[in-house]
């Protein structure tokens, strides 16, 4: 069975525009989400991330590492959090992504796991 990753992709500031209760509403609907994909068998793994504010970027040239530390100023969305899903195929997972509550307010990008030289 094929797996996919369900990417929730936000705008960076879009955080700052909620209240504190709504973000928690917000985080809650992920939650249950969360959970009816777990009921399902479909969950291997969610996690939600912090904002690009704390994060860093590795490039390793020449074999020195260039680290880049966020905010990135040139940052139009960042990855808000992500689901791992089985699913039987791509159509499903577009499914999938279409009932998750963050494809309300951002977008939610849909991607099959496979070597990366395909």
């Amino acid at each position: 069975m094929p797996s996919y990753m369900l990417l929730v992709i936000e705008p960076p500031d879009q955080r700052l525009a909620r209240t504190e209760d709504e973000g928690r509403e917000l985080y809650a609907r992920m939650l249950r989400f969360g959970d009816e994909l777990k009921a399902q068998g479909r969950l291997l793994a969610t996690e939600s991330l912090a904002s690009h504010a704390g994060a860093a970027r590795v490039a390793v040239r020449d074999g020195r590492p260039r680290v880049l530390d966020g905010p990135f100023a040139e940052a139009k969305e960042m990855v808000g959090g992500f689901f791992l899903v089985d699913c039987d195929s791509r159509d499903e997972a577009i499914a999938i992504a279409a009932r998750c509550p963050a494809a309300e307010w951002c977008a939610v990008e849909v991607r099959e796991l496979a070597p990366c030289y395909r």
